[in-house]
């Protein structure tokens, strides 16, 4: 069976380097313990060659999209912060191009220089043939419904690639009133993967269609991870609350996320959140993925394998939906 696996990641250190460390602690990062047992993705992030390969092959994953992970190009303003995301997108069609067959690309985007985020976006599309981007959270405090990204949204819709919205660390103020005063592992996490990644990313979605964003740009395609980042037991009450106090839109809440935003499975691997996914969004809206190298393939693979879902409905949600919104190739 064909496997799309849409929120994998990669990283390279050498450009990572020439990011400011005081910006990078700013941001947030803080170091994190490395598993008990096992492999520590910070070890694994790098490689993109033949370790990936083999975990991908042991799973029976046969595509990964690959997207940049940790500190980034959105931490650095200017002409420094467009040569690393440059650089960035760079390595990453090089990588691809040595496993065509096994490998595409989400672009990192300069967001710091919103008309240079345009320019590298179409080029990553345009020419290394990358099927989309990858947006961290917010920048500067500012979410992508913020008037300046208006023209990235725009550009998304006349590529006809979609915006994968990912969680990033929560701004400083955020930070401090939200998730400080807590041991400091219990703090990381539950600012993080524990919590505070999803609803961030959740509030993203709202802002883009409370603010009309996604009225503007009713072809804008858009995905989401971990199984929706709580939105799809949230929808409902979204619907119910929003109901009397959004008649600057064109369309409810919930009919205006289900038309335009896909959930990927990346990171979580239960069925109680699966079942909520499909139940709300549909089998044509959700899609298969591990986040490796921070999840293991073999986890998500076992998940895949003990779904039951009928035939037609396994082949859209493992590969199927990935192609068409992609425009992957489908090798047999």
């Amino acid at each position: 069976m064909r496997v799309v696996a849409l929120e994998e990641h990669f990283a390279v250190p050498d450009l990572v380097h020439r990011i400011d460390p005081n910006a990078i602690s700013r941001r947030g990062f803080r170091s994190r313990k490395p598993p008990a047992g096992g492999p520590n993705a910070f070890e694994l992030l790098p490689e993109i060659g033949e370790r990936r390969l083999q975990s991908m092959d042991e799973a029976g994953i046969t595509v990964q999209v690959l997207s940049n992970s940790g500190p980034g190009p959105d931490l650095v303003p200017g002409p420094d912060g467009v040569g690393i995301a440059r650089a960035m997108n760079d390595h990453l069609a090089t990588a691809i191009a040595r496993h065509p067959e096994r490998f595409t690309g989400f672009a990192v985007l300069p967001m710091q220089s919103a008309d240079a985020a345009i320019a590298e976006f179409v080029r990553a599309v345009r020419d290394l043939r990358f099927v989309g981007a990858l947006i961290n959270g917010t920048t500067e405090g500012r979410f992508l419904d913020h008037p300046s990204y208006d023209g990235l949204l725009a550009a998304a819709v006349e590529l006809d690639v979609p915006i994968y919205v990912h969680p990033h660390l929560a701004p400083e103020p955020v930070r401090n009133a939200y998730f400080a005063d807590l041991p400091p592992g219990a703090s990381r996490v539950l600012e993080s993967a524990g919590w505070g990644w999803h609803s961030e990313t959740a509030i993203q979605i709202l802002r883009l269609v409370l603010s009309g964003a996604l009225d503007r740009h009713p072809r804008l395609k858009l995905i989401i991870g971990h199984m929706g980042e709580m939105l799809p037991m949230m929808l409902a009450r979204a619907d119910e609350m929003f109901a009397l106090e959004i008649e600057h839109l064109q369309r409810p809440v919930g009919r205006t996320i289900l038309d335009q935003v896909w959930l990927t499975t990346s990171g979580m691997f239960s069925e109680p959140p699966f079942i909520t996914a499909l139940l709300t969004f549909g089998i044509d809206r959700v899609m298969f993925s591990v986040d490796y190298p921070y999840s293991s393939n073999a986890k998500g693979r076992a998940f895949l394998d003990r779904l039951p879902l009928a035939p037609a409905d396994m082949k859209k949600f493992s590969h199927g939906n990935a192609d068409a919104l992609l425009k992957l190739n489908e090798w047999k």
